[in-house]
């Protein structure tokens, strides 16, 4: 995992609130405006009942202290300030103790619409949501609670089995496809991309699948793994998923179709080879 980062999180005072300026309170206002707009018919209801559950400000950057007195009391998460990149180890430790780590910088309005390293409102709007669901909350810490002690190179695959549920996960629902992963929900452009470019890859969950596919943090993506419901990752989880990675392990990859260096939101698809 990258632990270095051009963002400098703000460190809170002793009550756990963070001073934020004008400029960045207004890109949060800008994210949000946007957004809520965006999520319209493509979250999914889950995630829907959790924001309006955590009723963020819209004109202002939410203080931590005010999430987790509503989170805390419904599924027992919290949320923990943390430098902007931390490593594995931490992460997953964090995550077994139902702590969701969180950077307190915001990005600059330069990226509104693009950012590859998680900033407040990518945590805060884009993943607490989905931890107000009792059974998402369960799923997450025990995710955490596999990769707790793991070597490395399974830690890097528990990674993108985390990339393709946790921040860009579909499910199907009687209404349709619907986004429930963070990092579809907190970007503008990807919302939409997801469920209606006519480029996209649709797959069915398959753990073994997820745990050989490639992926670039840089890109939109061009396959996203589809749920039916939050207990089937969970189930997974509960199951000998560490023996499932061992198994992926002995597996080729499938086979990337997207260049190893390229402009950032291009890209030529994956394809999928057993």
């Amino acid at each position: 995992m990258k632990t270095n980062s051009k963002y400098v999180s703000k460190k809170p005072d002793y009550r756990g609130f963070v001073v934020y300026d004008e400029i960045e309170n207004n890109t949060w206002q800008t994210l949000m405006e946007a957004q809520l707009k965006i999520i319209q018919g493509r979250a999914c209801d889950e995630y829907l009942k959790g924001l309006e559950f955590l009723n963020f400000p819209v004109n202002r950057i939410p203080q931590i202290p005010e999430v987790n007195e509503k989170l805390q009391k419904v599924t027992g998460w919290t949320v923990e300030p943390v430098p902007a990149l931390i490593g594995f180890d931490r992460f997953f430790k964090l995550l077994s103790e139902r702590k969701f780590p969180c950077a307190t910088f915001i990005r600059t309005p330069e990226e509104l619409k693009y950012l590859q390293e998680p900033d407040i409102f990518h945590e805060l709007f884009g993943h607490c949501p989905m931890l107000a669901h009792p059974v998402y909350a369960d799923f997450m810490q025990r995710y955490g609670e596999l990769g707790v002690g793991q070597t490395p190179d399974v830690q890097k695959l528990l990674a993108r089995f985390y990339w393709f549920t946790v921040e860009f996960g579909l499910i199907n629902t009687p209404q349709g496809l619907r986004c429930y992963g963070g990092g579809i929900l907190s970007s503008m452009g990807e919302t939409v991309y997801a469920l209606e470019d006519p480029k996209v890859r649709y797959e069915r969950f398959d753990a073994l699948n997820i745990l050989r596919t490639p992926y670039r943090i840089d890109i939109y993506q061009p396959v996203y793994y589809i749920v039916h419901s939050y207990e089937s990752i969970y189930n997974v989880l509960k199951d000998d998923f560490i023996d499932l990675i061992k198994k992926s392990q002995s597996l080729p990859e499938f086979r990337a179709l997207f260049p190893k260096k390229e402009k950032p939101l291009e890209n030529e698809g994956l394809e999928l080879i057993e």
